[in-house]
């Protein structure tokens, strides 16, 4: 290829990590390649950003095209670029990755040039081999912030609806760190939390047993003292 300017040509794309809990385990939201390179390959939810829209718009319509999921309601932020020279066959790309954390959702649709689109276990996804070009290095980032964002911000009310119970807001917990808390030492930490969870006054029996207690989130963003995953054991 010969190049008309100093500075060769690169694509810049975008890459998404769409977690939530579902069925009890912590799942992403993957797509099965339609066309090459990697043709039938799984991979993350993405494409080439356009001309004209910026990285948050492309994320948002890349999503929506390639599955069906739309992130009005989701909590999506940037997560880290990735630029090796060979991550693409096709041409030299850097793929801006997002993170995006949101509640159980129905099934996606495929569509765009994504054969299929499933919500699948990250569990199930446990090796490079799985994932289509750079994908689960992306992936491997994207769960890590996720755990770690547990312990010092109000991340863990984005895996809810509007109303939850802290029961709830603890199998989260559980779900993502992969551990047991302590119900009570989790109840006391969570609701003396200033501004992490807000009552709604009322009540539910859908977990079974006793009516519990509903809240929602509330207004902070950081948590201070942090939920260190020990002390919560």
């Amino acid at each position: 290829m010969v190049y008309t300017s100093e500075h060769p040509p690169f694509a810049v794309t975008v890459d998404i990590v769409v977690l939530t809990v579902r069925h009890d385990q912590l799942s992403v939201l993957v797509v099965r390649r339609g066309s090459p390179p990697f043709e039938g390959r799984l991979a993350l939810p993405g494409g080439f950003v356009h001309v004209d829209e910026s990285l948050d718009a492309a994320a948002r319509r890349e999503l929506e095209e390639e599955t069906g999921v739309g992130l009005e309601a989701a909590h999506l932020e940037q997560l880290a670029s990735y630029g090796e020279p060979d991550r693409d066959p096709r041409m030299r790309t850097v793929s801006v990755a997002w993170l995006a954390v949101l509640p159980d959702l129905p099934e996606p649709t495929a569509g765009s040039d994504a054969s299929d689109a499933v919500w699948m276990p990250v569990a199930d996804l446990g090796s490079r081999r799985r994932l289509a070009f750079d994908h689960f290095e992306i992936l491997t980032d994207g769960v890590e912030r996720a755990r770690s964002k547990l312990e010092y911000s109000a991340l863990g009310t984005a895996y809810c609806g509007p109303e939850f119970t802290v029961a709830e807001l603890r199998h989260v917990y559980e779900v993502v760190w992969g551990v047991t808390l302590d119900a009570g030492n989790f109840h006391r930490k969570v609701t003396g939390m200033p501004g992490f969870v807000e009552p709604t006054g009322a009540q539910t029996t859908r977990g079974g047993g006793r009516p519990a207690a509903l809240y929602r989130a509330g207004t902070a963003e950081l948590l201070h003292p942090a939920l260190l995953r020990e002390s919560l054991r």
